[in-house]
């Protein structure tokens, strides 16, 4: 496939002000003021250095001094630095984003005017008063006149409002020019990765993308849940407004880029995910990290001591392995495992589930582990058997394709296989 990886940047709406707000606060802070949080403050400690790189570059000079003075300065300086943050996280993890798309440009290229006209060719916009939203009362709700569109003509529960009745684009105005942006560039396919909270959002997109592609382009909304981060057997809480959170940055510098992708990877996307740090540390079959690592690492020390033994364990000699030493319920039980490798590929691909990956690695390090151990108490089982060379040939080339399979899963994932450990 030819794919590209985009990243949208949400920097045109309200909550980037309050971001330039909140970084003016820190700002304050570093020139030696005393600041207090209002409630729609962002109060996380990131924000501090960004407070001290303006205090670096501007001085005092916007201190104490009205909002229209440097919220336009403010704005771009802090979404600038939260990108470097961005990027820089996403590199760690070694993803690679091959553009990233700002909905300000989106905005201000007139992509929005231009995605409306081509819905209105359709007749799926039309002026209109909406119901009341479930639970709110005709006391607390007011009707209003707004632009709609009518995406339940494709299968959304309500026609969405686009404009309001003063005239200023709804959130979900940018969201169809974007969509428009990416049909118009002739994607057969597009894939949207988006967080829970934003489930709501999976019917009216779907909507649009029909609409504008005259349902051409395949679109699929993965939807991401939230990660439990535990940590002493506690379940820390989580507060992106009160500054309560763990970065990405944190959980890579405390057990490394491999681990956390791993361990991101261990369950299916729509699936509370539960970040043990304690876990992840230990050194035993709980951790399944270690668990499929050192299942590489002992493989790889096996076809070490073999190769210094005098055994060629080159791929070209194990090929000529006789099958009929490989005979032993617990070989035959083993290898099926093993011949499932390209179907769990397959399916992963199929249903776009990396997860079922990462199930796979760790049923053939615990299928090898068990074998490893059923060899000290049952002879014919042992992989280096000194007076028979050729049974310990094909109990090489046994471990040497499961050390294949177990190097590609985790290439494929995008973890560093270990030869030692």
């Amino acid at each position: 496939y030819d794919v590209t990886r985009e990243y949208y940047v949400n920097d045109g709406g309200a909550q980037v002000d309050t971001l330039a707000r909140s970084t003016y606060l820190r700002y304050l802070q570093a020139n030696g003021k005393e600041i207090s949080f209002g409630p729609d403050s962002y109060q996380g400690n990131y924000l501090v250095d960004i407070g001290k790189k303006l205090k670096d570059k501007f001085g005092d000079r916007f201190v104490d001094k009205p909002e229209k003075d440097w919220l336009d300065t403010f704005r771009e300086f802090s979404i600038n630095e939260m990108l470097k943050l961005i990027k820089n996280d996403l590199l760690s993890l070694n993803v690679v984003m091959d553009q990233y798309v700002h909905e300000k440009s989106i905005v201000e290229t007139a992509r929005i005017e231009e995605a409306i006209d081509k819905l209105k060719e359709k007749g799926l916009i039309y002026w209109g008063v909406l119901e009341p939203p479930k639970g709110k009362t005709s006391e607390n709700w007011e009707a209003r006149e707004q632009m709609l569109l009518k995406s339940t003509v494709y299968g959304d529960d309500v026609d969405r409002p686009i404009k309001k009745s003063d005239g200023t684009w709804t959130y979900f105005a940018p969201d169809i020019a974007y969509h428009f942006d990416k049909v118009s560039r002739g994607y057969d396919e597009l894939i949207n990765v988006f967080g829970a909270d934003h489930g709501g959002y999976v019917k009216r997109l779907t909507a649009v993308v029909d609409a504008l592609s005259e349902s051409k382009v395949s679109f699929v909304i993965k939807l991401i849940q939230l990660v439990n981060v535990i940590s002493e057997d506690q379940v820390l809480k989580m507060s992106k407004r009160a500054g309560n959170f763990v970065l990405l940055r944190e959980a890579i510098d405390a057990v490394g880029s491999d681990v956390t992708r791993f361990v991101m990877l261990m369950r299916k996307n729509d699936a509370n995910l539960d970040f043990n740090f304690d876990k992840v540390r230990e050194q035993s079959r709980e951790n399944p990290v270690f668990y499929v690592q050192y299942a590489h690492a002992r493989i790889c020390s096996l076809l070490k001591r073999a190769e210094e033994s005098g055994i060629d364990t080159s791929d070209q000699a194990l090929l000529n392995f006789d099958g009929e030493h490989l005979r032993e319920p617990e070989h035959i039980f083993f290898i099926r495992k093993l011949a499932e490798w390209p179907r769990i590929i397959e399916q992963a691909t199929s249903h776009r589930e990396p997860h079922r990956i990462i199930f796979y690695l760790i049923e053939v390090a615990s299928g090898f582990h068990s074998f490893w151990s059923s060899g000290k108490e049952k002879d014919s089982l042992r992989i280096l058997q000194g007076d028979n060379p050729e049974k310990t040939l094909a109990g090489l080339a046994l471990a040497r394709s499961t050390g294949i399979i177990i190097n590609q899963g985790l290439k494929m994932m995008g973890v560093k296989p270990l030869r030692e450990m």
